[in-house]
């Protein structure tokens, strides 16, 4: 999806556990081929992790735990401008139901899945504290390319989804917006009703998201 989208915008170098055409084969477990990978490169987005909220520790471990510092610490190492890390609404997902959750909210998870996506956060703080690379970490939520339908179309899924075409937005912000520091966004699309509030932090990088699970989609 972040390819077809943004591939003519920038150079891509695409990785994945196992390799295709145009993707490159990396464990992100392995923090000595991660630096291998990072070197010039001007921004890092990591995405991989097991997306599993019923996921147990073993699962967890290796993408989520292991994965997710040995990226940070890559990309720390290999001096990267920009680390954009993909968080959770799961890292808030504790906090009632009645309750918008904002992306200064501090990380309250339900579920171990959340848990490592707060890790993941801290990290992203770790980074940005201790060296010149910025970090942007997306609280990224119902993730599909239409609105929920059928058994999936609950409250919750419909307040936090993000179209393919919002998401792609939201990468490029995270990429090019000029800010120094760590900073943690949401990542839903205008949806009608929200889940996470979409205000000062994804202001502050110009993520303007346009599409909206309880009408037609208006963009791409």
């Amino acid at each position: 999806m972040v390819r077809e989208r943004l591939g003519a915008r920038w150079n891509i170098r695409a990785t994945d556990l196992k390799p295709a055409d145009g993707i490159e084969e990396l464990d992100v477990a392995d923090f000595e081929r991660c630096v291998a990978m990072f070197r010039g490169a001007d921004a890092v987005v990591h995405l991989a992790a097991d997306p599993n909220p019923d996921a147990d520790w073993e699962a967890l471990k290796g993408p989520n735990v292991d994965g997710g510092y040995a990226v940070a610490a890559a990309a720390r190492e290999c001096g990267v401008r920009r680390l954009v890390l993909a968080s959770s609404v799961h890292a808030v997902s504790a906090y009632p139901d009645t309750v918008q959750r904002r992306a200064e909210d501090a990380p309250r998870p339900a579920n171990l899945y959340g848990a490592t996506k707060a890790w993941a956060e801290a990290l992203g703080a770790w980074v940005a504290a201790s060296s010149r690379t910025s970090v942007v970490a997306l609280r990224i939520g119902y993730f599909s390319e239409r609105s929920p339908t059928g058994k999936d179309a609950s409250p919750r899924n419909l307040s936090a989804w993000l179209s393919h075409g919002d998401c792609a937005r939201l990468i490029q912000a995270s990429v090019e917006s000029e800010h120094d520091g760590f900073l943690v966004v949401n990542g839903i699309s205008a949806n009608r009703y929200r889940i996470v509030e979409l205000g000062e932090a994804e202001r502050r990088i110009g993520y303007t998201p346009g599409d909206d699970a309880w009408a037609p989609l208006t963009r791409d």
